[in-house]
């Protein structure tokens, strides 16, 4: 049984504990954060004695194998190099870094101590877009030549995460960054992205729609468009919707988890809903499930010793291409990937 430390016990992360008290193979054993007050629901609720207001002096005191860190992203690279000094495996909270140079430091100090790295970026693990990738695996569309990954909704993400509201970026952060993720994962990886950005509402400081268009070599073109201020006559927060075309038919993810697959001059109809896992609740349950599969995935990769589908090598590409949208929305051009991975 692998044993895991939480750092981090805010808002989010109580789903990295659900997920992690199903996980087959780990558990949590400590758990830390600044706040008493956190500390104690997170650490009744789960039962998890081993509580700690300082990172070091959890990892020097406990015999762990993982650390999970799941705070705000300008600590991430700190505690990071922290448990990488300790010899552990490191599970990250996207975004990875607050800049590129954070995440590639990050992913070297791991190669440097020679422990197993992976971001938290688990939009990919809903079991829907697991569901399309088996779609497109299986060649049923034929050769996708055309993609896009639609989040549009007006829903109140503030209420439970008020310290969004005050970023100088937002949306293309927190949320965009997994709509590009799905991007990759569904397309390929991005040769250059052109991007315009907007704020819409007053009361925050950074933007809340994003407009991307993505250019993934081959012939391959998509758009990833994302929207905090779309008011939509039925709230749909927080589905993704997909868009695929192919040489051989057509993908759609529609509301409510509804696949259509029309190839050949037929058309199947096919309900993707993710399951309500016990501890889950409606609306955030796909999301919620996705915790869980993206750790279950950590903990087999841990035991199997090969690297996770979200490797800190891997997200570094995700990272670069949220730096490439703000960089593309200023400057007004184009911008070429190879600008920011070289």
């Amino acid at each position: 049984m692998l044993r895991g430390a939480l750092i981090g016990c805010g808002f989010f992360a109580i789903n990295h504990l659900h997920g992690w008290r199903d996980a087959r193979g780990a558990e949590i054993v400590a758990i830390c954060d600044r706040s008493p007050e956190r500390l104690r629901l997170a650490g009744e609720q789960f039962g998890i004695a081993a509580r700690y207001s300082d990172a070091a002096e959890m990892l020097a005191r406990e015999a762990l194998d993982f650390v999970d860190i799941a705070t705000t992203a300008p600590s991430h690279r700190a505690l990071a190099e922290l448990a990488a000094s300790h010899g552990l495996a490191v599970i990250c909270q996207k975004p990875f870094a607050p800049i590129l140079a954070d995440a590639k430091a990050i992913v070297a100090s791991c190669d440097k101590a020679g422990v197993p790295l992976m971001v938290h970026e688990n939009f990919r693990w809903q079991s829907p877009m697991q569901k399309v990738k088996a779609v497109l695996q299986a060649g049923e569309i034929g050769e996708v030549f055309w993609g896009r990954v639609s989040f549009r909704s007006a829903y109140d993400v503030f209420s439970g995460q008020p310290y969004l509201a005050e970023g100088e970026r937002f949306i293309v952060e927190d949320l965009g960054i997994h709509a590009l993720d799905i991007a990759r994962f569904l397309l390929g990886d991005a040769l250059n992205v052109s991007a315009r950005i907007k704020r819409v509402n007053p009361r925050i400081r950074g933007e809340d729609v994003a407009t991307m268009l993505l250019d993934h070599g081959n012939g391959v073109a998509s758009i990833v468009d994302c929207s905090y201020a779309t008011q939509n006559e039925t709230e749909l927060f927080p589905q993704t919707l997909l868009e695929i075309d192919g040489s051989k038919g057509t993908l759609r993810l529609g509301a409510n988890y509804q696949m259509t697959v029309t190839a050949s001059g037929k058309t199947r109809h096919v309900d993707v809903s993710p399951p309500l896992l016990p501890w889950a609740s409606r609306p955030w349950h796909n999301i919620q499930e996705s915790v869980a599969l993206i750790q279950q995935h950590w903990v087999d990769c841990l035991d199997q010793k090969r690297e996770p589908q979200t490797s800190g090598r891997d997200n570094l590409k995700t990272f670069a291409l949220v730096e490439a949208v703000y960089l593309s929305a200023r400057e007004g051009r184009t911008v070429h990937m190879s600008e920011l991975l070289t």
